[in-house]
């Protein structure tokens, strides 16, 4: 049965994320507060395999319900549009408490990243989903590379690139 509050479906759906691809293809960066935390596939890691996918399968039916056919596709055009070369780090997921926001915690997190980054020679991608996002992405040495929308009417997409000392 479907979790019928917003938040306990988010709450899964992070536990699950969090239980399936950390530590193999997954690492989690926080701030020292534990305010805002960031979900970084390191290089040659982003790709998930098609048995962690169907092992999530169960709790994210109860995280998306009857839309679970639209996150589905959403993440096979994620994964269909993500590059392959160069190696790179890719941001998933990022997010601050709502309290927090505006107080530069997205940037803390972002910082450690680029640093190793810029140190190792690798790149770095996310997909944003609003402007704001896009702003404090481009900030940090971004570009939007390409734009796709969200399956069944969500948000527009921006797909951005960071080449290495961005």
């Amino acid at each position: 049965m479907p979790f019928a509050d917003r938040q306990q479906r988010q709450r899964l759906f992070f536990e699950t994320e969090l239980r399936h691809l950390v530590p193999d293809r997954r690492e989690v960066w926080t701030t020292e507060d534990g305010s805002a935390a960031a979900l970084w596939a390191p290089p040659g890691r982003w790709s998930v395999p098609i048995g962690t996918v169907l092992r999530e399968a169960p709790p994210m039916l109860r995280v998306f319900g009857r839309r679970l056919p639209l996150a589905l596709r959403y993440l096979l055009r994620v994964e269909r549009l993500h590059p392959t070369k160069p190696p790179h780090w890719y941001l998933e997921i990022i997010g601050t408490e709502p309290a927090q926001q505006g107080r530069g915690m997205g940037s803390a997190l972002l910082r450690p990243v680029l640093a190793l980054c810029d140190r190792d020679g690798h790149g770095a991608y996310l997909e944003a989903s609003s402007e704001r996002n896009r702003a404090l992405y481009e900030r940090h040495g971004f570009r939007v590379v390409g734009r796709f929308n969200m399956p069944g009417g969500g948000p527009g997409i921006r797909r951005m690139w960071r080449d290495p000392g961005g």
